[in-house]
């Protein structure tokens, strides 16, 4: 089980590694938030790259470090789109980052959720009701009794851990788990990762921009160490950003400054407690 220390080192190793290399990674993200996500993975220190068709993405894959596959508002050529991709980056062996947003919701996001399965994303992340709903899509935790509501969870985090552990387990990876008190884990361990601000839930894409934070991160450590690294520098940004902010309009200004700003050493500092599974 890995300690506090040895979690903090390479969150820092993460860090660095990107700020250094500018590593690319690229997303097929919804059209609402491509903005925000871009911006948030260039303030963390990667190259963003935003596509949306099959050849592109099928490119993109191969010649980026990482990737990000979202599935909020679905463009018909998604059907074409995210499976070609997906098993691109799976046959590659690179990382990826699945958002499962408004699993459940509509045929098409439904069909392609599930075919997702085999592909085994590196991270998942989610808030607490996609997070049940996907492992119930999949077969991984009973049934699907999550209570979906559009993009908005109506789960708490610690009813997501089952869940997120199973997923976890099925991928070999990592799972992310959004809500007032975030959940990351690898399977084996939980960690419980604090900060953030109440002004996320008032702006568009703080979830979204998350998930290809994950994928920047995972192109210079494990999935369980991206994850938790991108968790932490949110949760930092989040509550450094909310103390100068009047309202969600500035929030967004403060927050990319917060991400640009955060030193590796105050990342990893984040509090965040440990539990073995």
């Amino acid at each position: 089980m890995k300690n506090t220390a040895e979690i903090q080192k390479q969150i820092i190793e993460a860090v660095n590694t990107v700020r250094k290399k500018n590593p690319m990674a690229g997303s097929i993200t919804n059209t609402i938030t491509i903005n925000f996500v871009a911006n948030a993975q260039l303030a963390v220190g990667g190259s963003a790259a935003m596509v949306y068709l099959p050849e592109e993405g099928e490119v993109l894959a191969q010649i980026g470090g990482a990737f990000y596959i979202n599935v909020g508002g679905l463009l018909p050529i998604y059907e074409q789109t995210l499976p070609l991709t997906a098993k691109t980056l799976h046959d590659a062996e690179k990382p990826w980052v699945l958002d499962p947003v408004a699993v459940g919701i509509g045929t098409l996001r439904t069909e392609l959720l599930s075919g997702f399965k085999e592909y085994k994303p590196s991270i998942i992340r989610g808030n607490a009701s996609e997070i049940i709903a996907l492992a119930g899509l999949w077969g991984l935790e009973g049934e699907n009794k999550s209570n979906v509501r559009g993009v908005d969870s109506t789960d708490t985090v610690a009813a997501a851990k089952t869940a997120a552990i199973a997923l976890a387990e099925w991928t070999g990876g990592a799972v992310a788990v959004s809500g007032e008190t975030d959940l990351v884990t690898d399977g084996s361990i939980v960690v419980y990762s604090h900060g953030g601000s109440h002004f996320m839930e008032k702006i568009t894409g703080s979830g979204c921009s998350l998930g290809g934070v994950c994928a920047v991160y995972a192109t210079a450590a494990d999935p369980f160490i991206a994850a938790l690294t991108a968790t932490a520098v949110y949760n930092l940004a989040g509550r450094r950003a909310e103390q100068k902010a009047e309202g969600p309009g500035d929030f967004q200004i403060h927050f990319l400054n917060a991400l640009y700003n955060a030193s590796a050493e105050d990342i990893a500092n984040n509090p965040f407690e440990i539990e073995e599974v």
